[in-house]
């Protein structure tokens, strides 16, 4: 790439990609160029050691850079092109390596440092020496500090500012990230001038935690009700407590193949587990309500468990592959519908399935193990 292009910045996007958080920049004192500079090289780089963070260059501000204005009348004067004047300064504001020297049993590597520190210093270049006399940048040239074109600008309470936005790769936590990249603030804004001021805003790991209450509320919910319609119907607190497991497990078994599809916990995700809870517990009812009933008429426990799964093994598949098949449309979106509904569906057929699992093999051997007495109380002598 040419000389003084700066690295590129690589982020991986995706449709759900949006800054977990924000933090806004301004100062009464310092220019565009000064805050920019500050904000990018000193505040950015303390942040970007947060793992899991990726920081983008800050909007608004305005990039410094070396400007060097030609003057095309001397220059033609001087007989001189504007490629000269590159190629001075290329040649003689470089860092090379100038070999090694060997003090003692260690051998050390020897830059010869070529930059210059001080932006005056660049008007002494010497361009080019024509009879004797040396032609200095000074002579065809004027040099100082400026700015790129503007692109975008900030503003906060009516100041011009910059905006810094945080974002996070896919393996990381929004809820890490945020507690970390916070952790730090406090320490990098002490190293940085007292002129700059910064102003936190867009924290999405509030979201992420309302989230995550939603998904609890709704389970609490769900096994409460479903307790009472069982503990109402039946009278048996061991049914209550098999058809209760159910519900966290059918979830747990959701969140693990979802990971294993590389997946994350995110808004999505949650929003489909939320959807799911209210009938993960269909066929959990189903069986112990089923069983419960050849139990009533006598049946053997062992006999009871396997006519009572028996009979509705078929049905509860069909409900269950019913309930999942709404979603299958989803997985046939395009753009950026895709990336955003595709994890919801999955979420909430992984879970629908992982219930039907569950009744058909940790339910009744639930039963097997908890309900003895009460069968035996109904088994014929």
């Amino acid at each position: 790439m040419p000389p003084g292009t700066q690295p590129p910045l690589i982020i991986q996007y995706s449709a759900s990609t949006v800054p977990i958080l924000q933090y806004a920049f301004s100062s009464p004192k310092m220019s565009e160029q000064q805050m920019f500079d500050v904000v990018a090289n000193q505040v950015r780089v303390g942040m970007a050691t947060t793992r899991g963070a990726l920081i983008p260059w800050p909007y608004g501000g305005k990039t410094p850079v070396i400007s060097v204005d030609l003057n095309l009348t001397a220059l033609k004067a001087k007989n001189l092109a504007p490629s000269d004047v590159v190629n001075a300064i290329s040649a003689q504001n470089i860092i090379l390596p100038g070999g090694t020297a060997k003090v003692g049993p260690t051998e050390y590597d020897v830059n010869v440092n070529g930059t210059i520190d001080v932006v005056n210093d660049l008007n002494h270049i010497p361009v080019k020496v024509i009879n004797g006399a040396t032609i200095e940048l000074q002579d065809v040239a004027q040099v100082h500090q400026g700015y790129n074109p503007q692109q975008n600008a900030v503003r906060q309470d009516g100041e011009r500012g910059a905006l810094l936005t945080i974002m996070k790769n896919g393996n990381a936590s929004t809820l890490d990230v945020v507690r970390n990249v916070k952790g730090v603030v406090p320490h990098v804004m002490s190293s940085v001038t007292s002129d700059l001021h910064v102003k936190e805003f867009a924290d999405q790991s509030l979201f992420v935690r309302a989230a995550v209450s939603g998904v609890l509320r709704e389970g609490i919910v769900a096994a409460a009700l479903t307790a009472l319609m069982i503990l109402l119907f039946l009278g048996s607190w061991r049914s209550t407590l098999i058809i209760a497991l159910s519900i966290p497990l059918s979830v747990l078994c959701s969140i693990a193949v979802l990971s294993a599809m590389g997946e994350t916990i995110n808004l999505m995700t949650l929003g489909g587990l939320a959807l799911a809870v209210g009938i993960l517990v269909d066929d959990a009812t189903v069986a112990i309500e089923n069983i419960h009933r050849h139990m009533v008429t006598g049946k053997s426990l062992e006999e009871a468990i396997l006519d009572g799964a028996q009979e509705i093994a078929l049905p509860a598949f069909v409900s269950t592959l019913c309930i999942c098949i709404v979603f299958v449309p989803m997985f046939f979106l395009t753009g950026v519908a895709h990336y955003l509904f595709v994890p919801l569906a999955e979420a909430v057929v992984f879970a629908m399935l992982a219930s039907y699992v569950i009744s058909r093999t940790l339910v009744p051997t639930l039963v097997m193990y908890l309900m003895k007495k009460e069968a035996a109380r109904h088994e014929h002598p």
